[in-house]
């Protein structure tokens, strides 16, 4: 009689199943993509691994937020915030520092860019204080800015963002604009195309 095995309960070494257990983290990742992944790195890129654990603590203990925008940076005061070639009359809202990075890169803006880190979902916990709107209010209360850009995701949390958002700038006088829907509804900026976000974000029109 053959004794039946759940080869889903199989383990290996506590610190292989350590290190798939910590690829989990990463967006899609299953638990089967785990494995691969660290099966790879311990059979045939254990240079690429160690660079990898290197590069990963190195980012993590040295990378923190600017104090202006708010996006990903190892200084106090990123790059773009601290270029005072950029216009500071207009300020692009986005929802992440990826976001920020391919409007950079897919069109002409030279403006300054705020980074939410999210969007407005209550059932999640994450409110206007989570946003750092507190923040943006102060940006739009010191007269600099007179075009804010909304170019939040076009989800339904993205949406209702960039409505508080304009309501804000709205209560201030402040020209606002959202970024127009060549790009799809359900879609985030960081996978558009380039033409696409360039065409949206030309084509920008008021709220």
């Amino acid at each position: 009689m053959h004794s039946s095995r759940n080869t889903d309960s199989v383990s290996f070494s506590r610190v292989i199943d350590r290190l798939i257990d910590s690829l989990r983290v990463l967006p899609g990742v299953g638990p089967k993509s785990a494995q691969r992944m660290a099966f790879y790195l311990l059979e045939r890129n254990t240079k690429g691994a160690v660079q990898l654990s290197e590069s990963l603590k190195d980012a993590v203990e040295k990378v923190g937020h600017c104090n202006k925008c708010r996006t990903l940076t190892e200084e106090e005061t990123c790059a773009i915030c601290m270029n005072p070639g950029r216009d500071q009359s207009k300020l692009c809202i986005v929802e992440t520092p990826a976001d920020a990075l391919v409007v950079e890169k897919a069109t002409g803006f030279r403006g300054l860019y705020y980074v939410l880190m999210g969007h407005l979902s209550p059932l999640d916990g994450i409110g206007p204080k989570e946003l750092g709107l507190k923040n943006l209010a102060d940006r739009l209360d010191a007269d600099e800015v007179e075009e804010l850009i909304l170019a939040t995701n076009p989800t339904v949390e993205g949406e209702a963002t960039a409505h508080y958002i304009s309501e804000m700038a709205r209560k201030r006088d402040i020209h606002t604009t959202r970024i127009a829907h060549g790009v799809p509804m359900g879609g985030e900026l960081e996978y558009i195309d380039g033409g696409t976000l360039s065409h949206a974000f030309a084509d920008r029109r008021e709220v």
